[in-house]
């Protein structure tokens, strides 16, 4: 029997080495009790890229015993060792390297990774997105082979691809290309984090609407909001509803 809804637990930014254990605790209970189809995490999954960060958010991962998506952030890339950072800047993932960039398939639902990460850029600060064209392409075949699959599109990413508001600065270099290339390739959302900051925005470009679904964090380093996920849920029909879940400390 075909389940109604696909239900996605989408979180971000949950920087082990900074990470409130009262949130994540909060976090996987949810994950226990309602056990989502899938859990994605759109980057910084740690604070430094250390392999004790990276050792602590896998047991953290592999414990949901749930399908995980994980998408690489800005803090998931060595710090310290430099010559690592520039020639294998994802190396580090070990047991979680295989939900890495993986595409997500549900049964109403498609999640197609999009890495707007680089190892370094003439900017500061480094922490801010770019779209690399070959990376975007990347993203724009793969909608492309699935354009007749009639399963919503979402594309998971970090960085959030337009600025908070039309006629602001965009933080994401080429992210105006991207985000007007992927509306044209049929994707319905973009899934992302890095703000730390929860929102849920449609966005148009060359008429073509694109839904902005932003995770907050599971962190201390907070920005204004509380720690928190989004519960994407996608019916059957198409239809996309995302609920904003607050974490409200004891």
């Amino acid at each position: 029997m075909t389940e109604a809804t696909s239900r996605i637990f989408h979180v971000s930014d949950v920087h082990f080495g900074v990470e409130d254990e009262d949130a994540l605790d909060w976090f996987a209970a949810a994950v226990a009790d309602e056990r989502p189809d899938a859990v994605i995490c759109t980057g910084d999954l740690t604070q430094r890229a250390t392999h004790r960060q990276y050792a602590m958010a896998g047991k953290w991962f592999a414990s949901l015993e749930t399908p995980i998506m994980l998408q690489p952030g800005n803090h998931d890339m060595p710090y310290y060792n430099l010559w690592e950072r520039f020639r294998a800047p994802y190396a580090r993932y070990g047991t979680l390297e295989a939900a890495v960039g993986s595409e997500l398939s549900l049964a109403h639902a498609l999640v197609v990774p999009f890495d707007t990460n680089v190892r370094a850029q003439m900017r500061w600060p480094w922490s801010d997105g770019v779209v690399r064209r070959r990376k975007l392409e990347a993203a724009l075949a793969r909608l492309e082979a699935l354009r007749n699959d009639p399963r919503p599109k979402l594309v998971a990413c970090h960085h959030p691809l337009l600025p908070a508001e039309d006629g602001l600065r965009n933080p994401t270099v080429r992210g105006d290309m991207a985000f007007a290339a992927l509306a044209e390739a049929g994707a319905s959302v973009v899934l992302s984090g890095h703000v730390h900051r929860p929102f849920d925005l449609v966005r148009a470009r060359g008429n073509r609407p694109l839904r902005m679904i932003g995770a907050g964090t599971l962190s201390t380093r907070l920005r204004g909001a509380a720690p928190s996920y989004n519960l994407v849920t996608v019916s059957a029909l198409g239809t996309i509803d995302v609920q904003r879940r607050d974490f409200v400390r004891a």
